[in-house]
């Protein structure tokens, strides 16, 4: 454990950044699957709202380095490229 006063602080924020952190992983891991179900589905409207909502959750992630930016750009590009396939 920390002793000094700053050391402290700075674990304290650790902690709720790293929380903070895996809240939003999570989320979009659950959007992710959930436009994958949609795609096995293949119900067009429901996946074209998801796939919006998945890209703006990956470029926000991006955005504030939760993950790199190819990592986001990598996820969307694949994601665009099954739906194309599917929805063509």
């Amino acid at each position: 454990m920390p002793i000094k006063k700053a050391a402290i602080k700075s674990l304290r924020q650790n902690k709720k950044r790293q929380l903070r952190n895996k809240n939003v992983k999570k989320k979009l891991k659950d959007l992710i699957k959930e436009t994958q179900k949609v795609f096995v589905v293949q119900k067009k409207e429901e996946a074209k709202k998801l796939i919006y909502a998945v890209q703006k959750a990956l470029d926000r992630a991006a955005q504030k380095k939760i993950i790199k930016k190819n990592t986001a750009a990598r996820k969307k590009s694949r994601m665009m490229k099954k739906f194309n396939v599917l929805f063509k």
